[in-house]
């Protein structure tokens, strides 16, 4: 029972991380850096300090964190339902360090509703992308005999911008 769970759990990282790459792969024109290669923004700790801008954003929001996010933020579309003290969070521990990256991957600091960054776009259909996986696909499984599996950004990304498709050699 044990390796048919592992292996139903296997599969369906395999998907997420197969959904990635070719989701990657589909988009990868529109980020083509000069000589080829995917031209992906790295974060820049010597110009800009991820504590202190979530620590203004915080103060900026003080009396309103348990509001829905999509109130108190300006363009929140996949989790505007959440408060807005969870998703600085969740944006922080979640999909910065799931990705190895800071806030300037997606975002454009001081303009954080601004979509000029097309990862913010991504980083919105890969959610959803997970959301499917999680909510139909494993959701679905009968021989997961009603234990819920769940995949996430880690799951693929691993600390990494491009989703990991292999595993380490021993």
């Amino acid at each position: 029972m044990a390796n048919s769970f592992r292996a139903k759990l296997t599969a369906a990282a395999l998907l997420l991380s197969f959904a990635g790459s070719v989701f990657l792969y589909a988009t990868a024109r529109s980020f083509a850096a000069p000589g080829g290669g995917l031209a992906v923004p790295t974060p820049t700790p010597e110009t800009f300090d991820q504590a202190a801008a979530v620590a203004n954003l915080r103060e900026s929001i003080k009396g309103r964190e348990n509001e829905p996010a999509g109130k108190v933020f300006k363009n929140v579309k996949n989790l505007a339902e959440m408060p807005a003290g969870r998703l600085l969070a969740v944006m922080q521990f979640g999909y910065s360090r799931s990705l190895g990256v800071d806030c300037t991957h997606c975002h454009t600091p001081d303009e954080w509703s601004s979509d000029s960054r097309p990862q913010k776009q991504i980083a919105r259909d890969m959610h959803v992308m997970a959301g499917r996986i999680n909510n139909e696909l494993l959701k679905g499984m009968q021989s997961l005999g009603g234990r819920q599996a769940i995949v996430n950004c880690t799951t693929c990304h691993r600390g990494q911008v491009k989703p990991a498709t292999n595993l380490p050699g021993n």
